[in-house]
């Protein structure tokens, strides 16, 4: 009786499998819509056919400083360094949604620790701070070293490199989504990628960037400009673009 059991279930289970394969496969094609064509760069931190430039290695163009001013950090071969005391600069155009890629690079010479030492941040929607923080061999609380979201988010490794050595985000963001009552419908969500290991994964944010207390949500544009943190270091950048999502 048990073989005879075995066999019905095995020959059950062959006409079940034979009966996912029966009908026209058409029925599960989808042809529309079709995904635009974009051309990858040359090499993978080079900007794709639809990205835009923010720093095009030759000015500050895209960006402006605090209270409407001209960005005043320096700008030369290639490079964009912080001025200490010029204050942020802030991109203007705004964007929700996005794929972000930026190199950064700490001083070569070695000046502070923790905090004091190769600071600066790329605030998302001007509000959401990424850190940028020397912590090659540099202690900090986990919270605050580069690859954190600002005293919220602990990267899941530490990948930085040396003091003087390009660095790599690329970062895949989702914007807060608020009723019209300014209520939280959903975080923002974040993906980080620091020298190609992957250190935030899908996190989600708790709030706006605060240096003391607790982050909250306060209600915002659905699109907002990206800033870049003068936090009194010489930390440079390069390479800067963006895909909106």
């Amino acid at each position: 009786m048990k073989k005879r059991i075995s066999l019905l279930v095995c020959a059950f289970t062959s006409i079940s499998a034979f009966a996912q394969h029966v009908g026209d496969p058409k029925l599960t094609e989808v042809w529309d819509p079709v995904p635009a064509i974009v051309k990858p760069g040359n090499a993978p931190s080079d900007a794709p056919s639809d990205a835009i430039i923010l720093f095009n290695g030759k000015d500050l163009s895209a960006w402006t400083g605090e209270k409407g001013a001209a960005a005043g950090w320096d700008v030369e071969n290639g490079i964009v360094t912080v001025k200490k005391g010029a204050g942020l600069i802030t991109t203007k155009q705004s964007f929700g949604d996005c794929q972000l890629h930026i190199e950064w690079r700490t001083p070569s010479e070695v000046k502070g620790d923790g905090q004091g030492r190769g600071n600066s941040g790329i605030f998302l929607m001007g509000k959401y701070e990424l850190q940028v923080l020397d912590s090659y061999n540099n202690s900090t609380y986990s919270n605050g070293q580069a690859a954190s979201i600002y005293k919220q988010l602990i990267p899941l490794a530490n990948a930085s490199k040396g003091p003087g050595e390009w660095q790599t985000y690329d970062v895949i963001f989702i914007a807060p989504r608020f009723d019209s009552k300014g209520r939280v419908q959903s975080q923002a969500r974040i993906t980080v990628i620091h020298n190609g290991v992957l250190v935030q994964n899908n996190a989600t944010i708790w709030g706006g960037t605060e240096y003391i207390g607790i982050a909250e949500y306060k209600p915002h544009g659905a699109k907002e400009p990206i800033s870049l943190q003068d936090h009194g270091n010489p930390v440079s950048y390069r390479n800067i673009w963006i895909r909106e999502l």
